[in-house]
């Protein structure tokens, strides 16, 4: 890492590691070194981060909780930001007189959030119930399944932009849709939801409810992430198709490269044994586009991100 730069945040309130292995925080467990790894203690420190980085030009990436992240062998250059810190960890409700609002940090979990929500007799993202992530990451790409997506409950979202200024935005001037956020550029330091009170038992029975589908149709492995595609549009029908149904009828369930293999339960999780490498499942993705591309003529596009030195993408 070269000197210069990594004297942008010595006298910032950070902890900083260099040459830091990224592989083991994310799900997959595969995967190079980044440059940085830097975890902000403050919004204040975060905010000066970003914009020293801007003005430096060096490249920003945010880790949330690495469950839909894939990262090269090669490892990633520049500033890897994790907001783990309890600073970005907030929960605040009745945030403006009334409980219909919920303020939460972007490094909270969103699984004990919902959990939290249940307890709390709080209604409106029980949705997202069994999904792996942090708030910032499940806004960023509109986390969601069979009962729905983050972006339904948002209320604002705030961000640092890249010259270090905190803006909050209205959800009417932000876009989501399936798999994907229209989001200003810069870092999600958190978002206001819009909740309803309900009996907690009536919540936590609709958590219960979600979590034991999610149990019964996907492999809850910290191996596996979530989904490896979206599901796509078919143009005859204009509706979206199961991708995990197309790869399967491809007949690549349990198909393997190297030490990758895509589950014999559910052929849209793809998973790992130890001594994998990103590489491994990089094939398996080309493999299964191919195929699915072939019989139908569907491409099918990456719901886990990956990140490159070359430039990110599936």
């Amino acid at each position: 890492m070269d000197r210069h730069w990594t004297s942008l945040f010595s006298d910032l309130d950070v902890q900083v590691q260099a040459d830091a292995p990224l592989g083991p925080l994310t799900w997959f467990g595969v995967g190079g070194r980044a440059d940085a790894l830097v975890v902000p203690r403050s919004p204040e420190a975060l905010a000066e981060l970003v914009r020293r980085c801007r003005h430096n030009q060096v490249r920003v990436r945010v880790l949330g909780s690495g469950a839909n992240l894939l990262v090269d062998d090669a490892g990633v250059e520049g500033v890897v930001i994790s907001l783990n810190h309890e600073s970005f960890a907030s929960l605040e409700v009745n945030t403006e007189g009334g409980i219909e609002l919920m303020k939460v940090g972007a490094g909270h979990d969103l699984m004990k959030l919902v959990t939290e929500c249940a307890r709390r007799g709080l209604a409106g993202i029980e949705g997202m119930t069994g999904i792996p992530a942090q708030i910032g990451g499940a806004l960023a790409m509109n986390a969601g399944g069979r009962y729905g997506e983050i972006g339904d409950a948002v209320h604002a979202v705030a961000i640092v932009r890249p010259d270090g200024e905190l803006r909050v935005y209205a959800k009417s001037e932000l876009h989501f849709a399936y798999r994907h956020a229209t989001l200003p550029e810069g870092v999600i330091a958190w978002a206001t939801f819009s909740m309803r009170e309900d009996n907690p038992l009536a919540v936590r029975a609709r958590v219960q409810e979600y979590m034991a589908y999610k149990k019964s149709v996907q492999p809850m492995s910290n191996s596996a992430a979530g989904c490896m595609f979206k599901n796509p549009v078919d143009p005859s029908t204009g509706q979206r198709v199961s991708a995990g149904k197309l790869i399967d009828d491809a007949g690549l369930k349990g198909h393997r490269f190297g030490k990758a293999f895509i589950s014999e339960r559910h052929a849209n999780f793809f998973t790992c044994e130890p001594g994998a490498r990103t590489d491994d499942l990089r094939e398996l993705v080309r493999v299964a586009q191919g195929a699915v591309r072939d019989r139908t003529g569907l491409g099918l596009e990456t719901e886990v991100v990956f990140w490159s030195r070359h430039g990110d993408g599936s």
